[in-house]
């Protein structure tokens, strides 16, 4: 693969069927696949309907689209700046190893330099050891003190209504 070969480029309403198709991909490569419940329509809505709540870059080999970084913007009180928060990275298995994710990553440095962003952040999961592997030759600290906290479904109704 050359760097002419490979195109980054933010997400336009006409990828969302893609991009979901993607989304798929890497919830399936998670052993996932039971928990997407929704779809590229309410995915559309929320990259650029009003307001925007999460932001895309999608990478393209040889016009292919065979991976994506979704994100949008977390803030740090302590240092009192806007961050990125790197919701997915995914690149489809036989386009692994080639760059595509350093790539990405590169890129959304770039983003949060431009906006003057205190720090990019993600979650990986525990399991994914070559990930953190590749997380880590990019220069990212794996935070081991700290656990996320998630309500949802159920939860959040029962939370939501008071109980």
């Amino acid at each position: 693969m050359t760097n002419r070969d490979l195109t980054l480029r933010f997400a336009e309403p006409d990828d969302c069927f893609v991009l979901f198709d993607l989304i798929k991909g890497l919830a399936e490569y998670e052993k996932l696949s039971h928990a997407v419940t929704g779809n590229a329509l309410a995915l559309k809505e929320h990259l650029f309907g009003s307001p925007r709540y999460v932001e895309a870059i999608l990478a393209l080999y040889q016009g292919q689209a065979v991976g994506f970084a979704l994100f949008f913007y977390n803030y740090s009180t302590f240092l009192t700046k806007p961050g990125i928060y790197l919701e997915d990275l995914f690149v489809l298995p036989e386009y692994r190893r080639q760059g595509i994710g350093k790539a990405l990553l590169i890129k959304l440095a770039q983003i949060a330099l431009e906006r003057d962003c205190g720090r990019l952040e993600w979650s990986v999961l525990d399991w994914n050891e070559s990930a953190q592997a590749f997380y880590c030759r990019m220069g990212a600290s794996i935070l081991d003190d700290w656990r996320i906290c998630r309500v949802a479904d159920e939860a959040l109704l029962k939370l939501g209504s008071g109980d």
